[in-house]
């Protein structure tokens, strides 16, 4: 997998992790979309189970982790934060896999993200749109 991010000034305030770091999350993700391909139901069975369910439930999935994320964060619990960030990652992954996408065309979009708007983040719905108090919560 080439390098995820650019090298430079802009990228380093966004990404301050330095790039063999950054490559390594990458690879671990890499790791489980390439080992998809392998599960067994003696050697995987939960993995095997949700792959036999469909797009349907591990879509439902997908938003059932997103959903504790919020709860535990609201709580001010970081350390469920963090094991819940460590299901929806691997639902997600398991989402691109069933859909047929490569992790190398969503860091592609996130390039593509950060080349236009300076940081990866969220496309705006019209062009010098700025954001309503509903997106900011008030």
């Amino acid at each position: 997998m080439a390098a995820l991010v650019r090298h430079d000034t802009a990228t380093e305030a966004v990404f301050p992790r330095a790039d063999a770091e950054i490559r390594a999350d990458a690879a671990e993700i890499a790791r489980l979309y390439d080992a998809l391909d392998g599960v067994s139901e003696r050697d995987n069975p939960r993995t095997a189970r949700l792959l036999s369910c469909g797009r349907s439930k591990i879509a439902q999935k997908l938003i059932e982790e997103a959903g504790e994320i919020a709860l535990e964060a609201v709580r001010h619990r970081s350390r469920s934060v963090v094991r819940e960030s460590a299901d929806l990652v691997y639902h997600l992954v398991v989402v691109w896999h069933e859909c047929g996408i490569t992790p190398d065309e969503v860091w592609a979009e996130m390039r593509r993200r950060t080349d236009k708007l300076g940081v990866a983040e969220k496309l705006p719905k019209s062009p010098g749109r700025p954001a309503s108090a509903a997106e900011c919560g008030k």
